[in-house]
């Protein structure tokens, strides 16, 4: 008899366990259900699960090479070039094709305003000081300047440079390679060439290795675990600006003062010798933040469009024959 009620006793311990489970589940779905997804003015979709929302269909067609799929599919099952999504923490609207894109471009800081999900803020913080808007208006003072003509015309003999040796090192005698990962060796090599002028080969292959946790580190799951590639992704971006960017940007400093560089040598250059509408610098860790940031935003885009050029050129032969024959070696290069 003593053991029939304490049989009972672990059952119902258990139903009330389970029930509170599933009550608590109930409260967040319906608050996360509730909280953003019921304002009239929002297009069709839906919020996917608590807390992850539709993270894992948004991460699967990345990872099965096919990223795309996530929006073509929901414009088609909504029948609307917008819909609204729960994706990496972050309730979310995605606005497809033309008429989206002249929108969100043509109403920055009218009726949209920059923002980052809280998880890429804990990879890449911004300034204590100053707002993400601030900062954003602030950053693009800077590169008009990097970028004038006779600024993109150096440039194009520095990228050519590096172009020819990495192809001399990587690609010659060869029977086979695989173009992604080396067109991001690439990019990378280049962006620390003009960013920042670190060439040394052994250097930029030491700095790649925490660059590439970054770089995995942005769209992973946002789980703050010690196992996890977003926990990597942090570790790894601190490092990089503690370690490595915030030592280049000191001997550039020094160098500056010395007038052992030329100012604009480089945007690492040209934001320390620039000044904000109150006259001030920008400190060392921010100037780091800047600089890593460039560093990702140019590194897996501008790999992914030489990667197609080179899936193009093998697809169409009479093509790639009519570029050999017909560039000069700088535009083929370029192409």
């Amino acid at each position: 008899m003593e053991q029939y009620y304490h049989n009972n006793l672990y059952l119902n311990l258990l139903f009330l366990f389970i029930s509170a489970v599933f009550l608590t589940f109930s409260a967040i779905f319906y608050k996360h259900r509730s909280q953003y997804y019921n304002h009239p003015n929002l297009p069709p979709g839906r919020p996917g699960i608590p807390y992850l929302g539709e993270t894992l269909d948004f991460l699967s067609t990345g990872w099965t090479g096919r990223p795309e799929k996530f929006v073509t599919d929901r414009i088609r099952e909504f029948s609307s070039s917008a819909f609204k999504t729960h994706i990496v923490g972050e309730p979310t609207v995605v606005l497809a094709g033309a008429e989206g894109n002249k929108f969100l471009f043509t109403n920055e800081n009218k009726l949209v305003v920059v923002w980052w999900p809280d998880s890429v803020s804990k990879i890449f913080p911004f300034s204590e000081t100053t707002s993400i808007h601030e900062e954003s208006r602030r950053f693009r003072k800077f590169l008009p300047q990097f970028m004038k003509p006779e600024a993109l015309q150096r440039y194009v003999g520095e990228m050519d440079e590096v172009a020819r040796r990495h192809f001399a090192s990587l690609w010659e005698d060869r029977d086979r390679v695989e173009v992604l990962p080396l067109a991001k060796k690439y990019t990378f090599w280049v962006a620390c060439r003009l960013f920042v002028s670190l060439d040394d080969p052994a250097r930029i292959a030491e700095l790649g290795v925490p660059f590439d946790d970054v770089a995995s580190g942005i769209f992973a799951l946002p789980f703050d675990l010690p196992w996890t590639p977003f926990r990597r992704a942090i570790r790894a971006s601190k490092f990089i600006r503690e370690e490595y960017l915030v030592g280049i940007i000191r001997r550039r400093k020094a160098e500056l003062a010395a007038a052992a560089a030329a100012e604009e040598e480089d945007i690492l250059s040209y934001m320390l010798t620039a000044t904000d509408d109150g006259g001030e610098h920008m400190s060392e860790i921010d100037t780091a933040d800047k600089i890593l940031g460039l560093l990702v935003g140019s590194h897996d885009t501008a790999a992914a469009t030489c990667t197609f050029v080179v899936k193009f050129l093998s697809e169409l032969p009479d093509v790639y024959d009519r570029v050999y024959q017909g560039a000069s070696p700088l535009l083929f290069i370029l192409v």
